[in-house]
């Protein structure tokens, strides 16, 4: 790359101090446009939300429910999550509306996004009186050379000392709203780590932290090899659990692992994915520590294995449900094919909705097909007016087909699924496609013969996940009651029974069934999931 004043940049080269000044200087010209670009962005997501409103005001849409699906789209323009697209809309609104020297500043270059966000924060429980004042104060044209000069720090003392001087009562009760919102939550972090953190009033937490640090001190001091931080982990994990020293893992949890058949059974080297265990799971995890995982549950016997069969292209393979909402079995399989997480474009957030992608009032069937898990957000936003979504294919995987009501097009699609084992007599290429909700009419039938159910060195048009072969032919497996699936020559089987459903007692008033009368089944059976045939 050749940059400005210099005809080569490798290794080496010799640049004069006058060509590193100017690009120092470029350095901070290429600054004060991003935060006029971001100022521009903000302006743009103020009137399209103002746009957006106004025409659903038009439709007669309730007040509270306009403007929905704004967050989605700046989101996925910024090619940020809906959660940030909101709060950028919400705070760009503020800096277009109520701090137009905060805006000002930005829009000159002086004033950084983050640094224009925290003058924002720090005044929202004022009123528009009060917040403007502080608005000029900082940011009007007499101040800019100091603010300017003024660190991260520095700025939101003196927003807060100017605040407890316009409105000590406002901040009085802000400290107050802070200590009732007190909360402990979980997030990943890097390495197979997550982040347990305690959001507590100030003096618990520095007291809490004091006695974490003077009990590492004196097992340190007693010859205890570990690290200061080491011990205070330790320490705060046992008494939270209530486990002796050193036993911490012995507490029984819930982790939900979607791991190949190769991975678990055959010492294969390919990643596994914790689903579920955390607020949005932990993600891709090494082949030995998948293992580790699985031997630890059967060694406390709380393992249970669920078998997931996928297409020759890792789709996985499910039929509908004559249920309005999704069953047990079929949700379960939703969570695993997203992996935990909402299936919309740049979105992170965990699973919390289960929605139809043809809405089922529009005769949208309950299946896997027309099923994908979302957040909150994303779930409410998609019914907002101007807004559709299709089923679709990309790469032999499901994909969904996203519209927006300004006609932009985003495709999200789900990720693969582990990998199973194939024999070695089987080439994967020559894998015929199972059909999705029965053969078309222009398809080959690929019905296996007596002959080849008999032999089990050819894999079938759909491939078990967990090293199955799968059940009989001509035989649907019905997960809300049993699966009994025949592995290869080379392995036992294993029967899957799932839990039972909770008993519920006869009425006191209701005629017991009289012996005479054949028991009944329902003519429109409730299948949470079935393998095609």
């Amino acid at each position: 790359m050749i940059l400005p004043g210099a005809t080569d940049t490798g290794p080496g080269a010799l640049v004069s101090g006058a060509v590193q000044a100017e690009w120092v200087d470029l350095l901070g010209e290429l600054e004060a446009v991003k935060n006029t670009i971001t100022a521009t962005q903000a302006r743009l997501a103020v009137v399209l939300d103002e746009a957006t409103r106004t025409e659903e005001a038009r439709q007669s849409i309730r007040s509270e429910r306009r403007g929905r699906g704004v967050p989605n789209q700046v989101g996925a323009a910024l090619r940020v999550s809906p959660h940030a697209g909101a709060g950028f809309v919400s705070t760009s609104r503020v800096w277009v509306t109520q701090m137009p020297r905060t805006f000002a500043a930005l829009q000159s270059g002086v004033l950084s996004p983050w640094r224009a966000t925290l003058l924002v924060r720090e005044t929202s429980h004022l009123t528009l009186e009060h917040r403007a004042l502080i608005d000029e104060e900082i940011c009007g044209p007499a101040h800019l050379a100091e603010l300017a000069r003024m660190g991260t720090r520095r700025l939101i003392a003196r927003i807060k000392e100017l605040a407890a001087q316009l409105d000590v009562h406002a901040c009085v009760k802000r400290n107050a709203k802070a200590v009732s919102e007190r909360r402990v939550s979980v997030r990943p972090a890097p390495d197979l780590m997550v982040y347990l953190t305690a959001l507590v009033p100030m003096a618990e937490g520095v007291q809490a932290y004091a006695q974490l640090k003077a009990h590492a001190d004196a097992v340190k001091a007693a010859g205890d090899e570990r690290s200061a931080g080491q011990i205070m982990a330790d320490t705060l994990i046992e008494r939270t659990t209530g486990r002796e020293s050193g036993h911490a893992q012995d507490v029984p949890v819930t982790i939900n692992l979607l791991v190949s058949d190769d991975t678990l059974l055959a010492n294969g080297d390919q990643p596994a994915v914790v689903v579920e265990g955390a607020p949005a799971g932990v993600g891709v995890v090494p082949a030995p520590v998948a293992r580790h995982l699985a031997a630890h549950a059967i060694d406390t016997d709380t393992a249970w294995l669920r078998s997931i069969y996928v297409n020759p292209h890792g789709r996985l393979l499910a039929t509908t449900s004559t249920s309005r909402f999704h069953p047990h079995g079929l949700a379960a399989l939703l969570r695993a094919r997203e992996q935990g997480i909402c299936a919309t474009t740049w979105c992170d957030a965990p699973i919390r909705h289960l929605d139809h992608i043809t809405p089922h009032a529009e005769g949208g069937p309950t299946s896997l097909d027309n099923g994908q898990g979302l957040c909150a957000r994303c779930n409410h936003a998609k019914q907002a007016p101007g807004w559709s979504q299709k089923t679709t294919q990309l790469h032999g995987r499901h994909a969904v087909e996203t519209i927006t009501p300004t006609g932009h097009t985003y495709v999200s699609i789900a990720p693969p699924p582990p990998t199973p084992a194939r024999t070695s007599a089987t080439d994967p290429g020559q894998h015929p496609s199972a059909p999705e909700n029965g053969p078309a009419a222009n398809e080959t039938d690929h019905t296996p013969s007596p002959a080849a159910a008999r032999d089990r060195t050819t894999t079938p048009a759909w491939t078990p996940a967990v090293g199955m072969t799968g059940p009989a032919p001509g035989h649907t497996p019905r997960s809300r009651y049993q699966i009994g699936c025949h592995t290869t020559p080379t392995h036992s089987a294993i029967a899957y029974r799932p839990s039972p459903p909770p008993h519920q007692p006869r009425p006191a008033n209701r005629p017991s069934r009289s012996p005479a009368r054949a028991r009944t089944r329902s003519r429109h059976p409730d299948l949470s999931w079935t393998h095609p045939t």
